[in-house]
């Protein structure tokens, strides 16, 4: 049980919304971005955490997202989990509701520096979830701040925040995603690495992930989302020995991509 109360505290410190750029899903980090005013943006994911000996799946994962003006972002996200422990059977149930404001604070354009802060809360539902082992038993509240610059034709993006755990241990996470987005032969496609660590305070404890990833243009309005990667940890039996994110990104209302966009104009 301890075994597992570190994979639900680590597992939902990643649960962090999105922004299309080089942070938001597939990737753990969160990146300044919001979808514009009076715009949807909303991810669908299978993202799998797998363990030795145990498992937890979203599947899927539902991230829901609405621009308020340029720079507020408002979210919601929530999962259909699988649990899997070795020598028992499979256990489903609606994750921990996580709504949250995204707010960018500072803009100084696409090639200078953005700053966001995005606080979350993460609540239980009235179903059972906590007291089947399916999520934790208390509810969180998430602080992150966010950072973005354009350094020559790589995006850099960094996050690190604080969780707040009631009934549990009180956490901290620090991503960093460097990524390229191709504007030629491959204007579609967008590549990235992430590196990405969390934890809790007492006990003490880190989970260490690299991954990478890449989101591909498909027709407006979807985005194909990939993304696989594993602890940096590798020997550590309590740490992933993989974790992935398959899914698509849906932006409404539908309208052309910016490199179609470019296209049509040249």
């Amino acid at each position: 049980m301890v075994r597992q109360g570190f994979l639900f505290t680590i597992v939902f410190l990643f649960a962090c919304p999105i922004a299309f750029s080089q942070g938001g899903p597939p990737y753990y980090t969160t990146d300044p971005g919001t979808p514009g005013n009076m715009q949807w943006e909303i991810n669908f994911g299978y993202m799998p955490f797998l363990y030795e000996g145990n498992s937890l799946t979203h599947t899927p994962d539902v991230d829901i997202n609405f621009g308020v003006g340029d720079r507020i972002q408002l979210t919601y996200e929530n999962a259909w989990l699988r649990v899997w422990d070795q020598g028992a059977p499979a256990k489903y149930g609606l994750g921990q509701d996580n709504v949250g404001v995204k707010w960018r604070f500072y803009d100084s354009g696409e090639e200078g520096m953005q700053f966001s802060i995005f606080p979350q809360g993460f609540i239980n539902n009235p179903n059972h979830a906590a007291q089947r082992g399916i999520t934790p038993p208390g509810s969180s509240f998430l602080f992150p701040v966010e950072f973005t610059r354009k350094i020559g034709p790589i995006d850099l993006n960094l996050e690190t925040g604080y969780n707040i755990v009631h009934l549990g241990p009180d956490g901290w996470f620090a991503g960093m995603v460097l990524g390229h987005e191709f504007k030629n032969r491959l204007k579609n496609l967008e590549l990235d690495v992430e590196s990405y660590t969390s934890g809790t305070f007492h006990p003490r404890f880190a989970q260490p992930l690299v991954d990478v990833g890449a989101r591909y243009k498909l027709k407006p309005p979807f985005i194909l989302l990939l993304m696989a990667g594993r602890s940096a940890a590798r020997f550590a039996s309590d740490q992933p020995h993989f974790v992935g994110y398959f899914g698509v990104q849906v932006l409404l209302p539908k309208k052309p991509f910016e490199s179609d966009t470019e296209s049509v104009q040249h």
